[in-house]
This record gives structure tokens, sequence and C-alpha cells, in this order.
């Protein structure tokens, strides 16, 4: 019997262990579920925010793409296109600090869904304007537009036009003219733009945050760097888009092509401009679903959990006390809110102490300052480059978008990651990143100098560049667009309906080129008895002339190419040197004060250079411009032609003086960290009370220096540059 109970006791007891080890299989079980959920949730994450990336940077870049083609459909000069462009940085700052402080504590994947929905409404309202403000009208000679009435160009009595045609044409314009009084459409793109930089601003903030919250953490950087690796994609595919949109008529689907008299060559062209809003638009919607099904927090890994606390005892709590569920959010709310507050007035009282010693640290500041001034010369100069090529070497604004999004924006990212290639390859210190940074800079400035003297020569337009005799003009152009040739016509300086003379010289219109008779219409017509028209061997002999200006000479498409090159090279060299000097910048500063500092950073960024180098960039081309056009209700409209010297000397002056102020400040810091550093060649990063840099050891600095390559990010990097 003893031995039967024994064989009892013994049976019960291992009975009573199977349990125990079947829930330890369970638990193992779940754990193993719980990271394949993690890693599944994070990945998905990670291609919705990537997508996201790419939404945004085309709708960014499509922009820049379509600057020349919005000021001359809305007549308005560079300057205001420069504060339309503005209007991005500015919708960004007004609610930066409410996103990165409340965003943290809500449900960070909806708030990035709700953004991407601003951010599409935002460019759909910049499309609107094409389907409320009538059909574009440009100026053209009525013999051009497949007229039914015989004019001669050179209106030398009013008898010839019928008095019923000229009374119905100016019925027909004052009429368009008090429509057109009441509404200045410019102002919902500029809203529209508005939008799209509130949208945007949780994305960055919230997106990369979240990753870094639920993703293992060797695999955060590779992460990161994916998205990063998709923003640069995304300035590829809007500048193309904005290639093919150029290509396309404005109002294409509304008018018949044929009547089209101008081509894309013609500065009065404006492609289908509208079309490519919509189309990154439903990008921008497309790309914001995924975040409205996301989970607020996903199961963190194993290695980076709490150790008093766990992912599976907070499963429990929400999961089992149902009952009590209603009660604990408003008790929720209730802490969040007097939290807040408390931490509000925390923040507050710490906020100077930390502003004046972050400003006490000599290399911060002195490499903001560069910084501030060299994003000033950069997006100036990547503005209005789609402008400069097509006003200097005369090419289309399809073409021009072509090159820059095919050969400009690779170049830049290429030599991002080449910065960071360099840093983990050579294992370069803080000191050798501020001389990689600097010398990088110096180079690209160096490079942007040549470029002065790949420039075209202005088109000789008779009475602006040129006068009627082939001499250099050299007085005031509204007196010299008249001569004898023309005395006996009947034109107007305002007037912009270019012709090509045989003898190689541009006129503002047929009657300003003293032309009698034309024959043919569209594209096709030709102009006969011109009398300013002579050729060089016999001057006073009349004749023809075609529609739509002469070409630029013989030299400028060579001169194209060699720009494209110096450009490429030019845009690689600077690129290089972001990276090592975001490096720069998170190793001298201390620690606890790194996110403030990135904070002000792009605050200052955006504030000082974001926003007001466009404008001044708009303002100072303007002064180059020999023609402007003529708004059909009085007042000046969009530049029609530009003094290709003055247009060289001012945009690259500009940019190459600012880069020089920057460079000077670059030296500064380099000065000062020569002075901290150590005879012993000790590496530099943050330390100490003062917020000077020394270091311990060169290993220190490369922790992880794959992050070095993946992570580095500054404000609009993918389509500034």
């Amino acid at each position: 019997m003893e031995i039967s109970s024994k064989e009892n006791t013994h049976f019960f007891s291992n009975n009573t262990i199977l349990p125990v080890d079947r829930s330890s299989f369970k638990s193992e079980s779940s754990a193993s579920k719980e990271k394949h959920s993690c890693c599944g949730g994070i990945k998905i994450f990670l291609g919705a925010l990537s997508f996201v990336y790419f939404a945004k940077a085309l709708s960014g870049s499509y922009l820049k793409s379509t600057i020349t083609q919005i000021e001359r459909r809305f007549d308005i000069p560079s300057s205001l296109v420069g504060v339309i462009d503005g209007s991005f940085e500015i919708g960004n700052l007004l609610i930066i600090i409410l996103v990165s402080y409340f965003g943290a504590k809500l449900h960070r994947p909806r708030i990035i869904g709700a953004g991407c929905l601003i951010m599409s409404a935002g460019t759909f309202l910049i499309a609107m304007p094409q389907f409320f403000m009538g059909r574009y009208r440009y100026e053209r000679f009525p013999s051009t537009i497949n007229s039914t009435v015989s004019i001669s160009p050179c209106l030398q009595d009013k008898s010839q036009t019928p008095l019923s045609a000229l009374e119905k044409s100016h019925t027909k314009i004052n009429a368009g003219c008090e429509k057109e009084a009441g509404s200045s459409m410019w102002i919902y793109v500029l809203l529209g733009n508005l939008l799209r930089g509130i949208g945007e601003t949780p994305i960055q903030p919230l997106g990369i945050t979240y990753i870094d919250d639920y993703a293992i953490e060797e695999n955060a950087a590779l992460y990161i760097g994916c998205v990063q690796t998709v923003a640069i994609i995304g300035p590829i595919f809007g500048f193309l888009l904005g290639s093919l949109c150029a290509k396309l008529y404005v109002d294409i689907g509304f008018v018949d092509l044929d009547s089209i008299t101008i081509t894309p060559k013609d500065v009065q062209w404006v492609g289908a401009w509208w079309l490519g809003y919509l189309i990154a638009g439903a990008i921008s919607v497309l790309a914001g679903i995924p975040f409205w099904f996301l989970p607020k927090h996903l199961p963190k890994p194993e290695n980076r959990k709490d150790s008093s606390t766990s992912s599976e005892q907070s499963k429990f709590i929400t999961e089992d006390n149902k009952e009590q569920h209603k009660s604990y959010q408003q008790v929720k709310i209730a802490e969040m809110a007097k939290g807040m507050s408390l931490e509000f007035l925390s923040s507050l009282l710490n906020f100077l102490p930390s502003l004046k010693n972050l400003f006490g640290n000599p290399v911060y500041i002195l490499y903001l300052c560069a910084s501030i001034i060299q994003f000033n010369s950069l997006i100036g100069m990547v503005t209005y480059k789609p402008k400069y090529i097509e006003q200097q070497y005369g090419q289309t604004s399809s073409k021009t978008n072509f090159v820059i999004g095919l050969i400009n924006i690779p170049a830049v990212a290429l030599g991002i990651f080449s910065g960071g290639l360099i840093m983990k390859k050579f294992r370069i210190n803080v000191l050798g990143a501020a001389k990689l940074s600097l010398g990088s800079s110096f180079f690209g400035y160096l490079l942007l100098l040549s470029l002065f003297a790949m420039g075209c020569e202005n088109s000789d337009v008779a009475g602006l560049t040129v006068s009627y005799h082939g001499t250099k003009q050299t007085t005031d152009y509204e007196q010299a667009l008249f001569s004898e040739c023309n005395s006996g016509c009947l034109c107007s300086k305002n007037d912009w309906d270019p012709i090509c003379g045989e003898n190689g010289v541009t006129y503002i219109s047929a009657c300003l080129a003293g032309c009698q008779a034309s024959n043919g219409s569209g594209e096709n017509t030709v102009f006969f008895n011109c009398s300013c028209v002579g050729t060089l061997e016999s001057p006073s002999q009349s004749s023809s002339a075609v529609v739509g200006p002469c070409q630029k000479g013989n030299e400028c498409p060579k001169m194209f190419l060699y720009f494209l090159v110096v450009s490429v090279i030019t845009s690689y060299t600077l690129s290089v040197g972001g990276t090592p000097g975001y490096i720069l910048l998170l190793r001298c500063i201390k620690p606890h004060l790194k996110s403030f500092a990135l904070g002000i950073y792009t605050l200052a960024i955006r504030v000082l250079a974001g926003i007001p180098a466009p404008v001044y960039f708009g303002v100072a081309i303007d002064t180059t411009c020999l023609k402007w056009g003529s708004k059909r209700c009085g007042g000046r409209g969009a530049c029609r032609l530009y003094d290709s010297s003055a247009l060289r000397y001012v945009y690259l002056g500009l940019t190459l003086v600012l880069g020089t102020v920057s460079i000077f400040f670059s030296v500064a810091v380099l000065w000062v960290l020569r002075k901290r550093s150590s005879p012993q060649d000790e590496t530099l990063s943050a330390n100490g009370e003062r917020g000077t840099c020394g270091t311990k050891s060169r290993k220190d600095n490369f922790v992880n220096s794959d992050h070095l390559i993946q992570t580095t990010y500054w404000p609009e990097k993918e389509t500034r540059l």
C-alpha cells in the first residue's frame, strides 16, 4: 500500500507539474507571436511613412518646377512668387510647437493621417483657380488667331479696322476687367501652400519618433535611413512630373489645341501646371489612408522594455479591468491635463537658462549663423534655378525640369551618402568633420564662380537690347521702341507679340516692325513688307518675319552643356558637406540639450532662410527685367524679357556673396574647435559645464557610425537642394 501511495503521490505531483510546463510553453509562444507582431507592425508603419515622405517631397519639388508657370498664369512678379513659395514655411511654423509637444501624447499615426489629408487639401486648393478664372489669354495679333477680319499689322489708319469690331473688342475687355478686378486668384495658391505646410508638420517629428520608440534598437537607424532615401527619390519624380505637365497647354481639354498659336518655347507659354497638383494631392490622400488603421502603440521589443513593467502587464490591465475602463480614462485625461500644465510651467522656468546655455556655446552659435546664411544661398538658388535656365539659355520649362530632376537631384543624393560614407570609412573626428564641411563649401562655391563665364548674350531685340539700326541699346527702352521705320504706325509700347525678322532680330510686335501685310494663320503666319526689318546688305529694303522670337546665339547650346556639367559637380560637392556639418552640430551640444538645440536650429533655418530667401531673390531678379507684360485691366504683369547678363550677375552674385559669408563663419567654427582641441589629438564630443567640445576616445565618436549615414537630416533637405 505504501508503494502504491507513493506511486500515486508521484503521479499527482507529475500532473501538477505539467500545467506549469504548458503555461511556460504558452508564454514563450505568446512572446514569439508578440515579437513577430511588433516586427510586422513597425514594418507596415515604415512602408506607410516612406510613402508619405515620397508624397510630400514630390509635391514640394513640383511646386518648385511650376514657379515660372504660376508667374505667367497669374501675371505676377518674381517677388510675389517668392512670397507664395515661403508660405509653406509659415504654415509649418504655425503649429510646429503644438504638434511636437502634444503630438507624442496622442495617437501619432492618426495625427500623421490627418496631416496627410490637410496636405492634400492644400495641394488641391492650389489647382482650383484654373477652374474659376476662365481660359488663359495671351497677346497675339488678330491675324494669327484665325481672325476673319483682315487687319494690317501696321494700323496706319483706324478705318482699316471696322468700328464695330473695335467697339466689340473694347466692350469685351472692359467686361473682363470688371470680373478680374475683384479677385486675385494667386491668393488661393498662397493659402494652398500654407495648408501644405500645416499638413506636413507632424510627419517628420511624430513619424521618426514612432519608429525610434518601437523598432529594435539596432534596426532604428536602418529604418530611418530607408525613409530618408525614399524622400530623396520624391523630388526626382516631382521635377519629372513638372516636365511632363509643362509640355501640355494650360487649358488642355477645354480648348481646341489646333487654335493655339504659341509653342513651349514662347515666353507666354503656360503648361498644365494645375494637373500635377491634382496628381500630387491624390497621392497624398492615398499615403494618409494606412495611418488611420495603425495602432497608437506597438509592442516594444524585449531589449527595450522597462524592467519594472512589461507590455503583458499593461495588456492585462486594459483587458481585465473593463468595468473601470471609463472611469480610468477620465482620471487619465484629468491627470494628463494637470501633468501637462505642470510640465509646461517647469519647461518655461528651464527655457531661459537652457537658451542661455545653448547660445553660450560658441561652436553652436557660429555654426548656426553659417547654416542660416548658407541656406539663404541654397534656397534662393534652387527656387529660381528653373527660371535662370529658361531665361539664360532659352530652354523650355519642360526640358529645364527634366534636367533638374534627372541629373541634379541624384547628384545631391549621392553627395549626401558620400559624406556619411567618408565619415565612417576614415573615422573622422569632429575637427575633421568641420574641415570636410568647410572644404566642400569652399570648393562648391569656387566651382559656382566659373558659371559666370558660361552665360549667353542677350538676344537681339529691337528697341530693347539693340537699336533698329543694329547698334547696342543704351537709352531708355520706352522711347527707343519707336523709330523712323515705324513712325507711321499706330503701335502700343505695352504689347508683347514677338516676331523674328529674317535679319535675325526679334521685334516686340509686327506693328513695331512696320509690317504692312500678313499671310496665313496661327503658327504659320508670315508678315510681309516690314519696313524695320532689313538685311545688312540693304537696310532700306523691306523684308519678311515669322511668328515667335528668334533663337539664342549659336554658342548658347554649348554653354548650356557646360553649365549642366559644372552644376552637377557643384551640387555633389556642396552636398558632401551636409552630413559632417550635421554631426558637428550634434557632437558639440550637451546630451540633455540636443533636442532643444535641433529645434532652435530648425526654427532658425525656416524663419531666417526658408521664408525670406525666395522673396529677396525674387526682388533682385525683378530688377533685371527689360520688358514687363501688361494686364488686361492695366498695371504691370509678369516679366517678358530679362537682361541675360544682369540676370546672371544678380542670380549667381547673390548666391556667391551669401556663400562666401557662410564660409567665413565656418572658418571661425574651425578656429574655435582647433583652439579647444588638446595637443594629444583628442576627438571632440559634447561634455561638460560650458558646452565645450572635448572627448574621451576616437571610438566613442563612432559607436553607431552607421547612424551617421542613415539618419542625417536637415530641414527640407529633399526639396531644397
